[in-house]
């Protein structure tokens, strides 16, 4: 094992059921087909992370994480 796997953690991954409507999924089918994402899964971790990151982003704009210490 290579020096830079040993400093990489593994993200611990927990498994959680939701309810997207048709059309998501379809679209999502459609990127998977163009191989532009890899899995379902994929796409919704990808979508999930830039909405917090877009919502961390404006949380700090609003100084919320100065107000809450």
């Amino acid at each position: 094992m290579t020096e830079d796997k040993k400093k990489k953690k593994k993200t611990k991954m927990v498994n959680i059921t939701i309810n997207i409507p048709d059309i998501y999924d379809k679209n999502i089918q459609k990127l998977i087909k163009m191989n532009l994402m890899p899995s379902r899964s994929e796409a919704i971790r990808t979508a999930l992370r830039e909405f917090l990151h877009k919502e961390y982003d404006n949380l700090k704009l609003l100084d919320y994480f100065e107000e809450n210490l």
